[in-house]
């Protein structure tokens, strides 16, 4: 028979054997322990928790700390917590030394040259020999503009920014293109049928001036390196650079949404998704719900393509709802005041899809301190791993707001404190969406566009060891394998 083992709650007692020592088990190591001093085995067991940690704090801690506890903080705290907030993972920044770029000195013709035929296609003088005197226009993909008169400042007037200026290529990790896209795209005025200049050719030709920008580009000695990777384009209208982006989709482009991008053109990996420039006057004053009297605003075209024929629906089902404003209107002075002071007056605004995803009503609302409410389900949206959109935006799917009494049941739910909360959250990121801010828009983009450096240098050491033909595709270009491959 097996012999009967005690357990370590049981009495043992010393077994005296003839001739030999009795054999050593962990039964009798334990009881050895038990007798020795508290003071030592207390000593003991301190001593071996500080060089566990020593160790855990050597090799298994975060090398960014801040990044590490600011996200552990918003997953931890509830939405109402005061170190819960809708902005995550944004300090830290000044840790990294800042990312150099080139200003390409391009011909006139891609940059002030758009603005004056703009200018001349509305009938304005423009002196041709003073580039000081040319203004560029206002509208809602004025990104183009921003970003490059933030680089042709001296570095002494862009505080926070991530990136330098540099004069040598050389010395550049990035090259920046200045090419105004969005506005080249609109130079020719739309006109009735039957108003126009006749079957001549307009004077202005956006294609052509794309084309003239790519063959310029390709001759450049940084370009050919890097095959354009390392370069970065600003294309916020949805149909800017549609021409030639296949023949630039290796850049780094600045979009609004990839609503007209198939899926090797552009992706969320290599691309940044920058916001529109708001155009109604941002609300100056405190959270609050006392003077917003109005549940839901809206105002902007009724009659959209593609995703943003919801927008139809909407006005049929909203229209009828007694603290609802949803009216048809275009961009033009007058509907902007009048939107700016609805969007001042109201707890919510709606941003349904436009021709593509996105519009520049949910900026508009969000420096209204006005609640987005979004609708629409493919939108990509900035600066989304520095921003919890949940927390200043309701989003609701297409197939349900679009039944009767659905919308305005969720939103009539939500209760003043709630609201006040959005509120709160919103003055927080606001400084996000102002381009003319200091350490605003302008600098998260260049942020953005830093953190795509790794990524740049490894596909262009990647490619230089590759055949040919192994490098005519890769995951990078794929919005739907790229962010599960990488």
């Amino acid at each position: 028979m097996m012999p009967y083992a005690k357990t370590m709650n049981e009495e043992t007692t010393p077994t005296k054997t003839k001739g030999k020592k009795p054999k050593t088990t962990f039964q009798t190591l334990f009881s050895t322990m038990t007798r020795k001093p508290i003071l030592k085995r207390t000593l003991a067991i301190i001593f071996i928790i500080l060089v566990l940690y020593a160790l855990f704090n050597t090799f298994f801690q975060p090398t960014d700390s801040t990044t590490f506890d600011s996200a552990t903080a918003t997953s931890t705290f509830p939405f109402n917590s005061a170190t819960s907030s809708s902005v995550q993972l944004a300090a830290g920044a000044s840790k990294f030394p800042s990312v150099k770029v080139y200003l390409y000195d391009l011909p006139e013709r891609f940059t002030y040259g758009v603005i004056r035929h703009h200018s001349l296609a509305r009938g304005s003088r423009v002196d041709e020999n003073d580039v000081s005197t040319v203004k560029y226009p206002g509208h809602q993909h004025m990104a183009e503009w921003y970003l490059f008169s933030d680089l042709a400042r001296p570095d002494s007037e862009r505080p926070g920014s991530p990136v330098v200026r540099v004069l040598d290529p050389d010395e550049a990790d990035l090259f920046f293109v200045p090419f105004f896209s969005s506005l080249s795209l609109i130079v020719n005025p739309i006109r009735p049928p039957g108003s126009g200049p006749g079957p001549e050719k307009n004077a202005y030709s956006d294609e052509e001036t794309q084309e003239a920008l790519v063959v310029w580009l390709e001759k450049q000695e940084y370009w050919k390196k890097s095959n354009g990777r390392d370069h970065v384009i600003v294309a916020s209208d949805p149909n800017a650079m549609y021409r030639v982006v296949d023949r630039v989709k290796n850049c780094v482009l600045l979009l609004s949404d990839f609503g007209r991008l198939r899926p090797d053109q552009g992706s969320l990996v290599k691309d940044v998704i920058v916001p529109y420039s708001h155009r109604i006057k941002s609300y100056e004053g405190d959270v609050g719900v006392d003077k917003r009297n109005t549940l839901l605003f809206f105002m902007g075209n009724r009659y959209r393509k593609e995703g943003g024929k919801i927008r139809d629906t909407l006005f049929q089902i909203l229209e009828k709802e007694d603290d609802v404003i949803i009216k048809h209107g275009a961009q033009s002075r007058e509907s902007r005041r009048a939107a700016s002071l609805g969007m001042h007056t109201s707890k919510f605004c709606l941003h349904p899809a436009g021709d593509t995803p996105s519009a520049c009503r949910l900026f508009d609302a969000i420096v209204s301190l006005c609640v987005p409410v979004i609708v629409s389900d493919s939108i990509e949206l900035p600066f989304e791993d520095t921003i919890d959109y949940r927390k200043i935006a309701v989003f609701v799917e297409t197939a349900p707001a679009t039944k009767p009494g659905y919308l305005v049941s969720i939103l009539r739910g939500i209760t003043p404190d709630r609201v006040l909360e959005y509120q709160k959250e919103l003055k927080e990121v606001k400084r996000y969406f102002e381009y003319e801010e200091q350490d605003g828009t302008v600098n998260e983009i260049w942020r953005q566009v830093s953190k795509k450096l790794p990524l740049i240098k490894l596909m262009i050491n990647r490619e230089k060891r590759l055949f040919a033909k192994e490098t005519e595709c890769s995951c990078v270009c794929t919005n739907q394998t790229a962010i599960r491959s990488l």
